[in-house]
């Protein structure tokens, strides 16, 4: 039931979507489920968004918000686990922000 994390670099020969191209930079495994627990118990409107069962696909345009609303629950979690993995995450995130080519997927089960 976790939600992994992927960059992928989006390539868009033309205009139609369909013609579109993923592919994977970079990844965040949630095996142990900290993520998606996480997210639930922040509150906050951006990872509150985070499925366990679906998708969520956020631009870089969306990365602001997404890295100030880790760093709070970073800050509020003295959990080795849970720290090492939102460093993680927020890493991934600010790569996104750098590039309008990135998308962040979280994806559920």
């Amino acid at each position: 039931m976790g939600a992994d994390v992927m960059l992928r670099r989006v390539t868009r020969r033309g205009s139609s979507p369909r013609r579109e191209e993923l592919t994977e930079v970079d990844s965040v495994s949630d095996s142990d489920d900290i993520l998606v627990r996480l997210c639930a118990a922040s509150g906050l409107p951006m990872l509150s968004r985070v499925d366990p069962y679906g998708d969520l696909v956020l631009s870089s345009d969306e990365m602001e918000q997404l890295v100030s609303e880790l760093d709070q629950v970073r800050t509020s979690t003295s959990d080795h686990a849970e720290r090492w993995l939102l460093d993680r995450v927020l890493v991934l995130a600010r790569t996104c922000a750098r590039d309008r080519d990135l998308r962040l997927w979280f994806a559920g089960d």
